[in-house]
């Protein structure tokens, strides 16, 4: 595994991954605490996109947005100075961890003690453990899109033309092949004409256009593939 160091307020060693050896995962975040300093603009972007995890957003004050998210139920805030002693309390048990101040220095201190705790870093202005993408969602469909942190406009501009692809009628064709999936493994013991079909169904036009404006009529479409190849 290629590793390189570099330094941290000019005396601390810490190990990130060559950027070609990243990894993208899609990761439950359910009960993972995430902590994220700074209630600004984006401190609120990643407490945002960190609502289902248990996330905290430390800070001095708040954006009204997260304060909004905390009202919610979504997010939990912590009013601190951010003192070396509250920082080190705060990140106790933490899986990730986010500086997003506008104080570099503050960002760096806090960098630091998670790096000593083991704890996975996102950095907002520079590459850490942890490269957050641009996301699409859509039903059961994630889509992640990373420059590796060298150019988030052109992330959003891929991600703004995925979304012109990538719409509804994909997502129901996922529900739909869950499914049909379960049904042919009913029906059809051959997992090769389990699989002819499954693309069969993909490759069917007719159905496509089904999905646009009525789920079940893509479902009987489909049901029609599986019959002619029923056992």
């Amino acid at each position: 595994m290629t590793i390189k160091s570099y330094l941290v307020n000019g005396n601390s060693k810490r190990q990130v991954l060559e950027l070609s050896k990243m990894l993208p995962l899609i990761i439950d975040v359910e009960n993972r605490k995430v902590v994220i300093f700074g209630g600004g603009a984006v401190g609120e972007r990643k407490a945002e996109l960190f609502r289902d995890a248990d996330t905290y957003v430390a800070s001095r004050d708040f954006a009204p947005g997260i304060q909004k998210l905390a009202e919610g139920g979504f997010i939990k805030l912590v009013k601190s100075d951010l003192n070396d002693i509250d920082i080190k309390s705060i990140i106790k048990d933490a899986f990730l961890v986010i500086p997003a101040t506008d104080d570099l220095a503050l960002n760096s201190r806090i960098l630091k003690m998670a790096g000593e705790r083991n704890i996975l870093v996102n950095q907002v202005n520079a590459v850490g453990d942890v490269l957050i993408p641009s996301v699409i969602k859509k039903g059961d469909i994630i889509i992640g899109i990373s420059t590796q942190g060298k150019s988030p406009a052109v992330s959003k501009f891929i991600r703004k033309k995925l979304e012109q692809i990538v719409t509804q009628k994909y997502a129901d064709m996922v529900r739909l092949q869950d499914e049909i999936r379960e049904l042919l493994k009913e029906r059809i013991t051959s997992q090769k004409i389990r699989e002819k079909v499954i693309w069969e169904i993909l490759n069917d036009e007719v159905i496509w256009d089904a999905l646009e404006t009525s789920y079940d009529k893509a479902y009987a479409l489909s049901i029609a593939h599986i019959d002619s190849y029923s056992e």
